[in-house]
């Protein structure tokens, strides 16, 4: 199974994803375009909002360890620079907080209840999820998604499972074996129960299974593309039940 990046390869990651998400919206005429996999949001709104989150993160780490998360002061937008200005400096803001801090300092993070250390180092790998979802919907808005990263892709999908699937609590159907299979090779065994999601190790029978790109399936799994988009085996009610749980609004 893939191993997740190393620290100083997680802030690379974030920095990659970020600018690819920014060259995207350099390029569109049309910043009040609704996004589809976000249809709430425009394009304008995607990008402020992946700016914010890179301040949020940033404050919680320099913080350090806490039992609640950090309060940002409000910023009046007009009297700031351009879109695309404020986020390359929040995510510089970012990489700057997680490189002084190092991978291995607590900070206050909201997977508390899941196996996932509440560490800078894993803000990191969570926010290298973060921007290449992001990007990929920046991507759709304006006409040229193209697919997640291999490496990304394959770390997103175990930390998917740990943290999304880590703090959604009991699973709230008949227990199921569920496999998730990458076309690349890396796949992964799901335990779902009354405790939770557990991965299994070794080679047992499934009730359902998933199989595509890695980069279909994670994109699959954060619900930006439809269940029909990946080749499905085994009973669509459960597939169906899996990827609504958890519930990510």
């Amino acid at each position: 199974m893939p191993q997740t990046p190393a620290f100083d390869d997680l802030l690379s990651l974030v920095q990659d994803r970020s600018a690819a998400l920014r060259s995207s919206v350099a390029n569109s005429l049309d910043l009040d375009v609704r996004v589809p996999s976000c249809p709430d949001w425009s394009l304008r709104e995607l990008v402020e909002h992946v700016t914010q989150v890179h301040q949020f993160w940033a404050a919680a780490v320099t913080a350090g360890p806490s039992e609640k998360p950090p309060t940002l002061a409000s910023v009046d937008d007009t009297l700031s620079t351009d879109l695309l200005t404020r986020s390359a400096a929040a995510t510089e803001e970012l990489i700057a907080a997680l490189q002084a801090a190092g991978p291995a300092q607590g900070c206050w993070t909201w997977w508390g209840d899941s196996d996932i250390p509440m560490t800078s180092g894993a803000v990191a790998r969570h926010q290298v999820q973060e921007a290449a979802v992001h990007t990929f919907d920046a991507q759709l808005a304006t006409g040229t998604p193209q697919p997640v990263p291999e490496t990304v892709a394959f770390d997103g999908i175990a930390e998917f499972i740990g943290v999304s699937h880590g703090t959604a609590g009991p699973w709230p159907h008949e227990p199921v074996r569920i496999g998730l299979h990458t076309t690349q090779g890396p796949s992964w065994l799901i335990g779902l129960t009354e405790s939770g999601s557990h991965l299994i190790e070794g080679h047992h029978q499934t009730d359902a299974s998933l199989h595509g790109s890695a980069s279909n399936l994670l994109l699959t799994l954060h619900g930006r593309l439809p269940l029909d988009n990946l080749q499905s085996k085994g009973d669509r009610t459960t597939l169906e039940n899996l990827l609504n749980w958890p519930n990510l609004d």
